[in-house]
C-alpha cells in the first residue's frame, strides 16, 4: 500500500511541477516571440484553464496521498526532509491559491474586456508566481532527498 501511496504522490508532483516548468520555459516564452497579446493572452486563458484542473488535481492527490505517507511514522521520527518537503507543499498550495484567486480572476476579466494591457500585467503577476512556486516545488524535491 506504500509504494502505491508513493506512486500517486510521485505522479501529482511530477504533473504539477512539469507543467509549470513547461508552462514559463517553453509555452510562455514561445508565444511571448510568436503572438501580440490580443492573441498570446486568450490562449493563455484557455491553456491555463485546463491546467489549473491538472493542479487542483495534483494538489488534492498530494494531500490524499501525502498525509497517509507522513503519519505512518511518528512525527519526532519522521526525516527532517519529510516535513521541509510537507511545509513547502502547503506554501505553494497557498501560492497557486493566491494565482486562482487573484490574478488569474483579473487576467480572465481583462481578456473578456480587451484590456490587453492590464491582462499583460496580471499575466507578469501569474508568471512570477509559477516561477515562485517552481523553485518552491524543487527545493521541496531536494529536501525529501537530500535531507535524512
Amino acid at each position: 500500500m506504500r509504494n502505491l501511496l508513493l506512486f500517486f504522490h510521485l505522479a501529482g508532483a511530477i504533473f504539477w511541477i512539469g507543467g509549470m516548468a513547461f508552462a514559463v520555459m517553453a509555452l510562455r516564452p514561445a508565444l511571448h516571440a510568436q503572438l501580440q497579446p490580443p492573441q498570446r493572452l486568450p490562449l493563455m486563458v484557455l491553456v491555463l484553464r485546463r491546467f489549473f484542473v491538472v493542479v487542483i488535481v495534483s494538489i488534492a492527490l498530494l494531500l490524499a496521498t501525502g498525509v497517509p505517507l507522513l503519519l505512518q511514522v511518528p512525527g519526532a521520527v519522521a526525516p527532517r526532509g519529510w516535513h521541509a518537503m510537507a511545509g513547502l507543499g502547503i506554501v505553494m498550495m497557498l501560492v497557486f491559491g493566491h494565482i486562482f484567486f487573484s490574478p488569474w480572476r483579473g487576467l480572465q476579466r481583462a481578456v473578456e474586456l480587451g484590456d490587453w494591457p492590464a491582462g499583460g500585467k496580471h499575466m507578469a503577476r501569474i508568471v512570477l508566481l509559477v516561477k515562485i512556486n517552481l523553485g518552491l516545488g524543487w527545493a521541496a524535491i531536494a529536501a525529501v532527498m537530500l535531507w535524512h
